[in-house]
């Protein structure tokens, strides 16, 4: 007996049927016995955009229903867009998914909610989630009377090399909060003697800029495996980052974009906010007639399947993706030129990280392994 689960990562049509968008994966990600995304978008028709909200949008309530259709039954709303429409528009977000039949982790009406596990079973195997972000605007983290997603917040030190040459690059330290970290471990501890299976989901590391990890990154995903979860789930940067294991087990420090829509306009290309984050990748180049307004890193991504026994046993296949013009993801072939674009890209930024990951063909899927 064994569970196939499968992770994909973020997303957020923005389109006339929401359901479209998955119509090349919808097959492959039903498969599964269990399927896990990262919802980018606040499913809401209310609410007062927050000053401090940027690059946001609405999403319909019908997205909840498209990834509950696709098999993405567990959704990670701990992001750095949990707030941006307000209590209202968290609370509306919270409702079509629990509506649609998806279980949310990482936001709540309170701290002890945004905690919260979820847990959830399959043919006798206990799956236990949770989730935290590091990608935090002013005051989306939950607190004792306050909504918003689970934090963990990370600090930034910048060190002057040579101290005698004002203006050269200095080099940057950064480290999680301490007790953000601490609630963490309490929580995978206490969820730990409950599951089989325990994940953790981190919205965490830097944008679009390829192949760096951050200290506090690495920092959390250790931490967590030292308090018991299996598996580590990265989110935000948009773009693929390369895996390691630790003490046997996989993180994955960016699971990349999934199924997005993100048009543009004139307008915005021109925009001093833009215009700041194009700089981190030298070729992302505006498409305004384009659904998929993206660097072209980010046209590569993957759908994650873990096969794992009833006695703990765990098998892992990526499954290369890529995502066209239109926005909508399309598994590649073994035959397609894509499929080889992606797994030396995958072998070139976990290189690059430092990371000793190895990647190795077996049919249609990539296999990672220690190296």
């Amino acid at each position: 007996m064994s569970v196939k689960f499968i992770a994909v990562g973020d997303v957020a049509p923005d389109r006339d049927d929401p359901h479209t968008i998955f119509d090349f994966v919808r097959d492959r990600l039903k498969s599964a016995d269990l399927g896990y995304c990262q919802l980018e978008v606040n499913l809401t028709e209310r609410g007062q955009r927050l000053p401090q909200a940027r690059h946001t949008m609405r999403g319909k309530a019908e997205v909840a229903d498209a990834l509950f259709d696709a098999g993405l039954e567990v959704v990670s709303f701990a992001g750095n867009h949990t707030m941006d429409w307000g209590v209202d528009g968290l609370t509306d977000t919270l409702e079509n998914l629990e509506r649609a039949g998806c279980l949310q982790v990482g936001a709540g009406l309170d701290i002890e909610a945004a905690r919260a596990p979820v847990i959830v079973e399959r043919d006798g195997l206990r799956f236990g989630f949770l989730s935290v972000n590091s990608i935090l605007p002013q005051n989306y983290w939950a607190d004792e009377n306050k909504p918003g997603c689970a934090p963990m917040r990370g600090h930034t030190v910048y060190e002057q090399i040579e101290h005698d040459q004002p203006g050269t690059p200095a080099r940057i330290h950064t480290f999680p909060h301490h007790e953000d970290l601490q609630a963490l471990i309490t929580s995978i501890t206490a969820l730990r003697s409950e599951v089989d299976v325990l994940i953790l989901a981190h919205h965490a590391g830097i944008h679009f800029v390829p192949a760096v990890v951050p200290d506090y990154q690495r920092a959390v995903a250790r931490a967590a495996i030292d308090a018991g979860a299996d598996i580590v789930l990265g989110c935000h940067a948009h773009i693929l980052k390369g895996m390691e294991f630790y003490k046997g087990k996989l993180i994955i420090h960016s699971l990349a974009n999934f199924a997005l829509d993100l048009k543009m306009d004139e307008a915005h290309a021109k925009s001093k906010g833009f215009r700041e984050i194009q700089k981190l990748n030298p070729d992302w180049v505006p498409d305004l007639t384009s659904s998929y307004n993206f660097p072209p890193d980010s046209a590569m991504s993957m759908m994650v399947e873990f096969e794992i026994s009833g006695d703990g046993g765990m098998s892992v296949g990526l499954v290369p993706v890529f995502i066209e013009r239109d926005a909508n993801p399309r598994p590649v072939a073994p035959d397609d030129p894509k499929f080889e674009r992606i797994l030396n890209y995958l072998r070139t930024i976990t290189d690059d990280a430092g990371f000793d990951t190895a990647y190795q063909v077996d049919g249609d899927v990539i296999r990672p392994a220690p190296a």
